[in-house]
């Protein structure tokens, strides 16, 4: 007499087949996360101005000034230096 069903599963193909289908779903819900996160950053990272390489000593003399490092006479000589020797 076949208590289980009589497909010849019994209790373990069930905990098998049920353990299975859950890490099926986790692996295609964990697909689908990674790839619109893929497609959040891949949008959000193209509005970025592009990098390019170190600032320039305009940039930075700016930054000073904006920060109340350097006063403007300050600011002002040493732009003036800095278009001189381009």
């Amino acid at each position: 007499m076949m208590w289980y069903g009589g497909d010849g599963w019994g209790w373990g193909g069930w905990i098998l087949m049920t353990v299975g289908m859950v890490a099926f779903w986790a692996l295609v819900i964990t697909a689908i996360v990674f790839a619109v996160r893929f497609v959040a950053d891949s949008r959000h990272t193209s509005t970025r101005p592009p990098v390019s390489g170190p600032m320039r000593a305009e940039d930075l003399l700016h930054e000073r000034f904006a920060r109340g490092e350097i006063d403007g006479e300050e600011y002002r000589q040493r732009m003036a230096l800095l278009r001189d020797h381009r």
